[in-house]
């Protein structure tokens, strides 16, 4: 087998931890696979490196942070190598220049547009294990970028993809993807599998086990993902095509999900004509804002409300865009609201079960919980709510919909 393993921070926090990963990767070499292990940098260090660069200017160059902070993956890399030949197996570590993982000139948030995998072939029919730093590439004029946070994951994906492996083992400090946060709920229980799209669906909702861009990949590319535990043995969680996980595990909701940190906008009474909408959003998009939730209310006296949620590091922002465009439509004015939580519940079982949204709101009426706006897809549903029912919500519904861990043993 061909496997590539990606380990996280508190995973290479020290050098005991790199120690454990490197008996780990031994094992699977003992068994004659070959392997390839992406590594985050050691727990804390991008927030250290970062401060650094904050400490000198507040808004430093994005080509100079890139280089500075792709660092930390290169130490773990490095060290990871010579402890795993320390051990008397075969190693060697690869740059993101040397592999090559070629992204586009996006500084901080760098897109990978090939991955020249020939010289890491060569190294892996040498017998060796190649230890690759994820979250860095190279643009096409030579200088370091960097993926975004979560961007090893990527790195970890996009490397199976290239390399047709077998498994893509993303290792972090959880044994899996739960139905919900279990620092929530304790009595959130792990999946065994999860489909591609309900993952997308949990990750863009607040789940933090995987960086989305990583499972859009391993969708597209057909990329198995086992998400385990480096701090135990546990069988961990398949995220796979909707089609082999519903043989395995039929279930109508797969998780809720809780996210709180996003900020509720509205413009109130804008005129109720064509193309007002449209330039209310046209001046988030040209700011880079990504709006999630959009509410319209029912026109009066030819005036309407609009109502959306952005992100919360990006609400100030957006308030001050929409007070400018408020005054170009000929709106009233703009309120903002950041004690808000986004509450979800998620399943590919909800396109062929009848009386999901029903319950779902009839839970919330039970709590005492008003829900401020509504948006759907095919496998989601999601209620934006007063901040402080978030974890109240997230209780009520996990246990309403038979995802506590007690009612599923009991079914079993």
């Amino acid at each position: 087998m061909l496997v590539v393993q990606k380990y996280g921070g508190t995973s290479v926090a020290d050098l005991d931890r790199i120690r454990s990963v490197a008996k780990r990767v031994i094992s699977y070499r003992e068994r004659g696979d070959k392997v390839v292990v992406v590594l985050s940098a050691m727990a804390g260090e991008t927030d250290r490196l970062l401060n650094l660069a904050n400490g000198i200017d507040k808004s430093p160059d994005e080509r100079e942070v890139d280089v500075l902070i792709s660092t930390g993956e290169q130490v773990t890399s490095a060290l990871l190598a010579i402890m795993l030949k320390c051990m008397f197996c075969d190693a060697i570590s690869m740059q993101g220049h040397q592999v090559r993982i070629v992204t586009d000139s996006s500084y901080t948030k760098a897109r990978i547009t090939a991955i020249e995998k020939e010289r890491l072939v060569s190294e892996l029919d040498k017998g060796r294990v190649v230890v690759v730093p994820g979250f860095q590439g190279v643009d096409e004029k030579g200088n370091i970028t960097t993926l975004g946070r979560g961007g090893s994951d990527t790195t970890a994906v996009a490397l199976a993809a290239v390399l047709q492996a077998d498994v893509c083992e993303i290792y972090t400090d959880v044994d899996g993807v739960y139905t919900t946060d279990p620092n929530i709920c304790d009595r959130a229980r792990r999946l065994d599998t999860i489909s591609y799209n309900e993952m997308l669906e949990m990750a863009s909702l607040g789940a933090k086990v995987l960086q989305i861009r990583s499972v859009e990949l391993a969708k597209k590319y057909n990329v198995p993902i086992l998400v385990k535990t480096s701090f135990g043995e546990g069988p961990g969680t398949l995220v796979c095509k909707e089609e082999s996980r519903m043989t395995m595990e039929k279930v109508v909701i797969a998780g809720v999900t809780y996210n709180k940190n996003e900020a509720k906008v509205t413009v109130r009474k804008v005129p109720d004509k064509p193309g007002m909408a449209a330039k209310v959003f046209t001046s988030l998009s040209d700011a880079n804002i990504v709006v999630d939730v959009i509410v319209q209310n029912v026109s009066k006296k030819d005036k309407t409300d609009i109502t959306f949620t952005v992100p919360k590091v990006d609400a100030k922002k957006a308030y001050k865009i929409m007070e400018k465009t408020a005054k170009e439509v000929g709106a009233e004015g703009v309120s903002i609201d950041e004690d808000i939580a986004k509450v979800s519940i998620v399943g590919s079982g909800m396109m062929s079960h009848a009386g999901i949204a029903s319950k779902m709101f009839t839970v919330l009426a039970e709590e005492g919980i008003n829900i401020e706006a509504i948006t759907t897809s095919e496998i989601k549903l999601s209620c934006v709510i007063e901040g402080k029912y978030g974890q109240l919500a997230v209780q009520a519904l996990h246990r309403a919909f038979g995802l506590d861990r007690e009612e599923v043993e009991e079914e079993r």
